[in-house]
């Protein structure tokens, strides 16, 4: 196989694919055709690299990681691997003797419906580097039918429909029916004692076939290709002919649409028994699929699995995979009659652990019967490494029995995941040194007493490719007359971008360039939508996942001030300001959804006033995605990274709008900390509380009234959502800012607002002085280089996997 195939021979494949698969010539073929015949074309180059890189591996022993997560949110992919593959200007000659357009055909691939925000994002950008870095690797994740949904806004409200993304996403995958895996469900669980063995038996239960569905990811100029394995269930038992021949059609596909739905929809709602029970489902599915799938490949290359945590490193993101623990001690003890100590030394050497939030409702627990009913036998173990644990932490805390049931896995009748993965892990890392740092001090204290050495921290990192490189070539073409083109592999030689800081034509070609990106943005957002932007007003982004506490509300409040300023003086002096949200809200996260149509109501308000409009305007993309992100980050000006000080464990897209010149009005929170070291805290615009100052608030005793009370402005603006925006009312707003239901203003929009509103202030003076603002944003990018995903997953293989890169082939 040619890795780097000429136009000619590009179209000669083109064709061939479009013959055998579609039966048609090219002069005949759709657009989605040719899309679908050149990702088929592009597939065959990557699974040659991929079993070549496989190859060698295997040769030299070599060590793995096998990173498992519930989501992989991966955008599209044609455009990412021709990039990686330096294969675009091929493709592009190719497609244009065949009379299309290759820019045209990326518009017919669907977003990857496997991922929702940070979480998936962080694990797609990972996946990019260990193939960048030539590190073995392997992902494994669901096969879902449909994504977290696609975002309808209707009258303001959120609708949620069928992310329907494999009809033009599944040419990507490769199913693999020599892999396949049986996955047990409830029933009973018997010990019984044969020939001196301890013997499992199930009596009654479900069991269901996980079938692979492999995708490949490219690296940049490497000879990795990582794989992405992604589990989709089926029934064991064939089609029940005989039922369906007596008229029972709905028993006769029972077992069918049962195995369906655990691969249905990432992320069900979980408000009620059900839900609870198919998310538990489908965390079990994925990891008995994977962890089986990783013993086989390791007893096919050594055939023994003694040396496993040698050779095989499992990472489990965030708790959701915390049952490959139990699952792993599973295998070795029934399967492999391992003794319990030394399958519990292999498992602890093998898996790995990284934590994601400090916020209680996201630390999963299950409730202990529900899990006992689903998974019998992984109870059984998860007690007996409670049981276990619990002795051993008498030691530490002996008589302690509040502090040691604090710690336990299982407790009052539920089962918590996040014990177990510290338990069950050798290494655990926060995402942010301020993270890191909350999850030693606080929610991990005192397994941090027990394990010191465990703890450790990797500070998330972006694809600076995929953002920078392959998201705003303007840019990037700057940057290689400047420094020349090794960041692109080396993300530290950014820094040298810094000393034409002083160098008024760079400093010109780099307003022109944001200023290019803006006017890219709004054609696209005029050819969706039909809203016309002014590329003269500031571009001021939040983009991100909708919860109280990244505070989109805070962001309200101070826009409806400037409302208010405009509707007592149209004529009022003020740079045009555009502020742009992308946010999705969970289904049954009811503030959540109130506050995009807050945000909605005000644009619509602010529409029906031209001459407020002229100045301001509020516009909320609907269904942001990650295709969408590709092109408004480079054209963002103002990145607004506000939640709470001690909430937003690390964050990614402060990285991504940083590196393409963003300046960020922020708290002292997650990565924003790290951006402060590494830029410089003239560059950036911090407000409000810190994580310390927030405890000490709480302590002292929080009263967002006397806020409201002490600033004219702020109650003036709490006042007009009585009033409210284009015929609704939201005065349930302004008593959850003053009265609760329960805590009031829970996260101190209130409290910071007077110092944010002045961070906008700061911004819009530095923005008029357009030779300071440009200079800041050099410096952005020049200290972007640290929050490259290279260097994470550098620390993640030195300081967690211990894991090694194959050298580049021939050398």
């Amino acid at each position: 196989m040619n890795y780097t195939p000429n136009a000619k021979e590009v179209k000669k494949n083109i064709e061939e694919k479009l013959s055998r698969h579609f039966g048609t010539a090219a002069k005949e073929a759709t657009r989605e055709q040719l899309y679908k015949a050149a990702a088929l074309t592009v597939k065959d180059i990557l699974a040659e690299k991929r079993s070549s890189f496989k190859d060698r591996v295997n040769e030299a022993g070599g060590k793995r990681v096998y990173y498992m997560c519930m989501e992989f949110l991966l955008g599209r992919s044609l455009k990412t691997n021709l990039c990686n593959l330096g294969l675009q200007e091929s493709y592009g000659k190719a497609l244009k003797s065949l009379g299309f357009d290759l820019e045209e055909l990326y518009e017919c691939e669907p977003d990857a419906g496997l991922g929702n925000g940070g979480l998936g994002r962080l694990a797609a950008c990972f996946m990019d580097s260990l193939s960048s870095l030539d590190y073995p690797a392997t992902g494994f994740s669901l096969c879902y039918e449909y994504g977290l949904f696609k975002q309808m806004i209707v009258d303001g409200m959120q609708i949620e429909l069928p992310d329907a993304w494999l009809p033009g996403g599944e040419v990507w995958l490769a199913p693999r029916a020599d892999r396949v895996y049986k996955v047990h469900f409830g029933g009973h669980v018997k010990e019984e004692w044969r020939e001196g063995k301890l013997e499992i038996i199930y009596e009654g239960g479900e069991d269901y076939e996980a079938v692979p569905y492999d995708m490949m990811i490219s690296g940049a100029d490497s000879d990795a290709v990582s794989q992405l394995r992604l589990w989709k269930a089926r029934p064991v038992s064939k089609f029940n002919m005989g039922l369906f021949s007596q008229g029972q059609y709905t028993r006769a596909m029972e077992e069918s649409n049962n195995a369906d739905i655990i691969t249905k929809v990432l992320y069900p709602s979980d408000n009620h028994t059900e839900g609870k029970l198919l998310r538990l489902t489908q965390q079990y599915f994925l990891v008995c699929a994977s962890c089986q799938s990783i013993i086989r490949d390791h007893m096919a290359v050594y055939g023994n699995l003694d040396n496993l945590p040698e050779k095989v490193s499992v990472h489990i993101n965030d708790t959701h995979p915390a049952l490959c623990i139990p699952e792993l001690m599973r295998i070795l003890i029934d399967e492999y009659c391992f003794s319990w100590d030394k399958a519990w030394d292999i498992v602890t050497r093998t898996v790995s652990y990284t934590n994601h939030t400090v916020m209680p409702e996201a630390l999963e627990t299950w409730n202990e019967d529900l899990f006992a009913l689903k998974l019998p036998r992984i109870h059984m173990i998860v007690k007996e490494i409670n049981e276990r644990f619990c002795r051993e932490a008498w030691n530490y805390f002996p008589g302690n029995w509040n502090r040691i049931s604090a710690l336990s896995i299982i407790a009052y009748g539920q089962v918590r995941m996040a014990n177990l993965s510290v338990i069950g892990s050798h290494k655990i890392n926060g995402v942010s040194k301020l993270h890191s740092d909350i999850l030693v001090d606080t929610v991990f204290k005192d397994f941090y007493r027990m394990y010191p050495d465990r703890f450790t921290n990797v500070t998330n990192g972006i694809a600076h490719r995929r953002w920078l490189v392959y998201s705003n070539p303007e840019l990037a073409a700057l940057l290689d007359e400047c420094i020349g083109p090794d960041y692109r592999h080396e993300p530290e030689r950014l820094a040298e971008f810094l000393k034409y800081s002083d160098d008024a034509a760079v400093l010109e070609r780099l307003a022109e360039i944001k200023h290019n990106n803006k006017v890219k943005f709004a054609a696209l957002l005029k050819k969706k939508t039909g809203v016309v932007l002014d590329t003269n007003s500031v571009f001021d982004v939040q983009i991100k996942r909708l919860h109280e506490y990244k505070r989109q509300l805070l962001n309200a409040l101070n826009i409806i001030g400037l409302y208010l300023d405009l509707k007592e003086n149209p004529n009022l002096d003020m740079q045009p300001q555009t502020f742009i949200f992308g946010a999705k809200a969970a289904p049954g996260y009811a503030m959540a959804k109130r506050i995009i149509k807050l945000l909605c109501m005000i644009s619509k308000d602010i529409e029906q006033h031209p001459q407020i409009a002229a100045k301001l305007r509020v516009i909320f993309l609907e269904d942001y995605n990650v295709s969408t992100a590709e092109a408004l980050i480079p054209s963002a000006e103002i990145s607004e990274q506000i939640s709470m000080a001690g909430k937003e464990a690390s964050g990614t897209g402060c990285m991504k709008l940083m590196i393409n010149g963003a300046l960020t009005i922020g708290t002292l929170d997650g990565a924003n900390v790290e951006m402060q070291a590494a830029t410089g805290p003239e560059n950036m615009f911090i407000f409000g509380l810190t994580s310390r100052e927030v405890s000490e608030l709480w302590n002292k005793g929080y009263n967002s009234a006397l806020y409201y009370a002490q600033n004219e402005r702020l109650a003036r603006i709490v006042n007009y959502l009585n009033v409210g925006f284009a015929g609704e009312n939201f005065s349930d707003i302004a008593t959850y800012l003053l009265a609760g239901p329960g805590v009031a203003d829970p996260y101190l929009c209130l409290a910071d607002f007077e110092s944010y509103r002045q961070a906008h202030v700061a911004a819009l003076a530095a923005y008029a002085d357009k030779m300071r603002w440009n200079r800041m944003s050099l410096a952005n990018i020049a200290g972007a280089g640290f929050f490259a995903a290279d260097r994470s997953i550098h620390d993640y293989a030195r300081e967690i996997w211990h894991l090694e890169r194959m050298p580049k082939e021939g050398k």
